[in-house]
């Protein structure tokens, strides 16, 4: 099949989709994590090639995105289903109005149609993008990167023979045939026959879908995530949770990149960071992080200075670029001018401190005293992710199944005429 054909297919799939109830689709998807589950060994297969073609070409960070293993595996079947259990989110009433003249207003939710997904690397997503779209009522056609595009496609045909099993058309859930970029720019034109576009990626990816695409573009963002070791945070706290927010998994969008220090703090606490996230790490035999300082903060330590990008930009590695403020409204300017709007964090006993901080950074997630590794799905309890939404109409953070709704009125009288 052509690109356009798979869209021609979707399209007639789309406009059957109100037909199949909760408890169909939360059947279809069990069946789904069952085939998955029982085609691990084909997909691992295909993952194995992936990675093999893609070893000298990706960092090793990156490198851990595209791997799958039997645990992940048993990760994304288990996303799928605590999607299943998730309310349905279609046909629920948001608002409902009787006017003067005796007409019954109701807003529900409705799927918004044909989704295209273009992702980049993480196989993941695939499963993760499907089962919220079909638990919405949507139609997926996904268009992974080239370099899990295998993987993609032995998890896809899993999930369409559990849709086949189940009695419901295999085309709720598409793989464009063509993994080049050629696909991609087909979905971004695809006006008619695609309804919304959700980029997930890179910033390259992003920038060229908003750019360049004609359907309406669900914005997910790149990740310059913000901690602000404020003057009276709990040192120990503070590195334990930088560590975290930076090592746990450096590859993902919810990494923190760069790390803010309260001036009169700095002396003190600089060099425990070293110590955490350079020399302990190297003795207990894990990646020691590179720490890139500004002009006052290397000062103190003698370690690398930061470049002039170093604060733009979204490592997705272990480097972290490390900059002292003179107090809080500083570190709230600064993520002002540098931050993507992903998830930003301040370490700090300060109640008012921490008030003001929440009030004043405009991200779509903000931490107090924890991990901005926690904005994801999953732990927010959706199941799993579309993505992480920066933008702020119609979705913003963790996008789930509510936000791959959209909505209608419908209205009932007995005759008014205006």
């Amino acid at each position: 099949m052509t690109v356009n054909e798979t869209l021609k297919a979707a399209k007639a799939c789309a406009a059957k989709a109100l037909e199949l109830g909760g408890e169909r689709k939360n059947g279809a998807i069990e069946l789904m994590a069952q085939k998955i589950e029982a085609a691990k060994d084909a997909i691992l297969a295909e993952n194995a090639l992936d990675l093999a073609d893609a070893k000298g070409k990706l960092s090793d960070s990156m490198l851990d995105r595209l791997k799958l293993d039997e645990s992940r595996i048993l990760s994304m079947t288990a996303g799928m289903r605590e999607v299943a259990n998730l309310p349905d989110p279609v046909g629920t009433v948001k608002s409902s109005i009787t006017r003067p003249n005796g007409i019954k207003i109701e807003k529900i939710t409705c799927p918004i149609g044909v989704l295209a997904v273009i992702y980049e690397s993480r196989p993941n997503v695939t499963s993760d993008a499907a089962v919220l779209c079909f638990k919405s009522s949507n139609v997926c056609v996904l268009k992974p990167g080239s370099d899990s595009y295998r993987t993609a496609k032995a998890i896809v045909a899993a999930m369409r023979a559990g849709l086949r099993e189940a009695g419901i058309n295999e085309n709720f859930i598409n793989l464009v045939p063509d993994p080049s970029r050629r696909s991609a720019e087909e979905l971004m034109k695809a006006n008619g026959l695609v309804d919304a576009l959700i980029p997930r990626g890179g910033a390259g990816l992003i920038r060229a879908c908003v750019a360049n695409s004609t359907v309406p573009c669900i914005e997910t963002g790149t990740g310059i995530c913000h901690i602000y070791v404020e003057k009276s945070a709990d040192f120990g706290m503070a590195l334990d949770i930088i560590e975290n927010a930076k090592t746990s998994r450096p590859s993902v969008c919810n990494a923190a990149e760069v790390c803010l220090i309260d001036r009169d703090i700095a002396a003190k606490f600089l060099p425990q960071l070293q110590k955490r996230l350079v020399d302990d790490r190297l003795l207990a035999g894990k990646p020691a992080v590179e720490l890139r300082f500004d002009s006052q903060s290397v000062k103190i330590t003698g370690g690398k200075p930061a470049g002039e990008t170093d604060f733009d930009t979204e490592f997705l590695d272990y480097i972290m670029a490390v900059k002292l403020v003179d107090g809080v409204d500083e570190a709230i300017a600064h993520i002002a001018a540098h931050s993507t709007h992903h998830s930003d964090a301040i370490v700090t006993e300060n109640s008012a401190v921490a008030d003001k901080f929440c009030m004043a950074v405009d991200s779509a997630a903000v931490y107090v005293n924890a991990s901005t590794r926690f904005t994801d799905g999953g732990e927010f309890g959706l199941g799993c992710e579309m993505g992480i939404s920066t933008q702020k109409l119609h979705a913003r953070g963790p996008m789930g199944l509510e936000e791959l709704t959209s909505y209608k009125y419908l209205i009932h009288g007995n005759g008014q005429i205006r």
